[in-house]
Formats: C-alpha cells, structure tokens, sequence
C-alpha cells in the first residue's frame, strides 16, 4: 500500500499589530504553529509600512496602540489590501466599540484575553467549508455574538436603504461583492445554552 502525504498547505501571511511586544511575540509564536506566517508591527506607520510591502490576508489588530486608536486603522489597511481580513482585540469590550469595527471594516471582534484558538477560528471563519462543532475548540466568552450584532446591523442599513445593495455597501464602508457575500449567509443563530 502507498503511504501519500499531501503537502502542507503554505504558510498564511498574518499582520499583528498591537503595542505589547511580549503579546505580540507570544501571538505571533502561536500562530506560527497553526499555519500562519506572522509579520508583526508594535505601531500604526509600521503596519502601514508592512501591509503595503507583504499584502497580508489576514490581520489583528489591537483597539488601543500607545496613544493612537486602531479602529482608525482598520479602512486605511482595506485599502492598501481590499480582501484582508481584520480582527479586532481589545481589553476595552462594549457594543458601541463592536458596533463601531464593525461599520469600519473589521471582521471579527474579541476581548481580551484571548488564546490562539479563537483568532484563529475568527480569522478563518467563513473562508472554507465550515468544520463541525466537534472540531472547532470553545472560545473564551465574548462580549456578545458579534457576527449576529453585524448580521441585525447590515438588515437595519439595508432596509434604510430600501434594499439598495450598492448604497448600503457604501454607508457600512464596505464592497458591494463583500456585502452580498455576507448577505449570501443565512442569519447567525445563538448557541443554546447546555444543559447540565
């Protein structure tokens, strides 16, 4: 019998920014491990810098960088990489804030302290066939469930606009093509609380 192993899948170019250099060092270890190629900037002109010269796929970004607001970042990096997918930690968690990253871009949300797993599972999620619930490990608490927050946000601009997919597309800040993908998606139901 003929033993095949397929080849490892290449490494996902990954920007990190965040002020903490232990955090951004460990983060940057672990995602490592998991497939990512980590490329890291501790302030807001070295990310810059690094998503024009490695156009990144992927990005975590931390809300509060030294005195400047990551939140301010997350259109200017979507420009220079229009398909880069952010998500957004901070120690800060409110819905105004979720609400707010949401609006200008970033694909995810989560609270800090986080593990590897969870930015990864925000990371990727909806970029391949979505694993079972088996395979996915639990993320700590979030504040709330982002992805519903963004669902009822993208409803309520979309029926103020009348359905027009192209007008709605511009005041959430987005493409129109990432609009209609996420509206391609059926709702995103809450996880019943267990049983016990």
């Amino acid at each position: 019998m003929n033993d095949f192993t397929p080849p490892a899948a290449a490494p996902r170019p990954l920007l990190i920014i965040d002020d903490d250099a232990t955090f951004v060092r460990v983060l940057a270890r672990a995602m490592g491990s998991r497939g990512f190629e980590a490329i890291t900037a501790t302030n807001i002109d070295e990310a810059r810098m690094l998503a024009r010269r490695h156009q990144p796929r992927y990005c975590v970004l931390d809300l509060k960088l030294g005195e400047e607001n990551g939140l301010r970042l997350i259109p200017e990096l979507q420009a220079l990489v229009p398909d880069m997918r952010v998500l957004l930690l901070t120690g800060y968690a409110s819905i105004a804030t979720a609400v707010e990253a949401i609006k200008r871009g970033a694909h995810d949300y989560l609270a800090k302290p986080v593990d590897a797993d969870a930015v990864v599972r925000a990371l990727l999620d909806g970029d391949g066939p979505a694993p079972d619930d088996d395979d996915v490990p639990d993320a700590p608490e979030a504040p709330l469930a982002l992805r519903r927050l963004e669902w009822e946000h993208i409803q309520r601009v979309l029926t103020e606009c009348d359905g027009n997919i192209s007008e709605t597309a511009r005041r959430l800040g987005m493409h129109r093509r990432t609009l209609q993908r996420k509206l391609s998606k059926h709702p995103v139901r809450e996880r019943p609380e267990s049983e016990d």
